[in-house]
């Protein structure tokens, strides 16, 4: 076996479905939470966690068979992997590929920080919404309190 083999990374292809790339190293976790996986009909989800990247240095991958995301997913997607891209396999061969975007405005993925803010309070039931501010790293402002969310803030919600 030449050294080549020994050091390529294996990982099974899908027949169908979504790769999901490019994820900020440690993040894929956060990502199968926010997706709602695994669950009783997505047979197959392969994680290549802090892998190397000579794009992003490290990265994770996802792989979904048999499931392609909507566009809400992938707005919520961005919120933890702003520079994620998206392969749509059918087939064995990826069909679609793109980056993931940042909606101008995110709505219910996250909640407020700001413990004053209308959208905590039990009895409103208020739906929290956020205007994004910067893509990378995610900052968002609050619709109603104008409070600042930062990337850090964002990622403590999804551990």
């Amino acid at each position: 076996m030449a050294n080549k083999d020994k050091t390529e990374l294996k990982i099974k292809a899908i027949e169908n479905g979504t790769v999901i790339d490019h994820i900020t190293a440690n993040k894929s976790l956060h990502i199968l939470k926010i997706l709602g996986l695994p669950d009783s009909e997505t047979k197959n989800v392969t994680i290549a966690m802090n892998v190397s990247s000579s794009e992003i240095g490290r990265k994770d991958i996802v792989k979904i068979e048999n499931r392609e995301l909507d566009h809400s997913e992938l707005s919520q997607i961005a919120l933890i992997a702003p520079k994620a891209t998206i392969n749509i396999i059918r087939n064995f061969e990826p069909v679609k590929k793109h980056k993931i975007m940042l909606p101008e405005t995110v709505t219910s993925i996250i909640k407020c920080t700001n413990p004053k803010c209308i959208t905590n309070f039990a009895n409103e039931p208020i739906t929290p919404k956020f205007k994004v501010i910067e893509e990378y790293p995610p900052v968002v402002r609050c619709h109603y309190c104008e409070k600042l969310i930062q990337t850090e803030d964002i990622d403590k919600q999804f551990e």
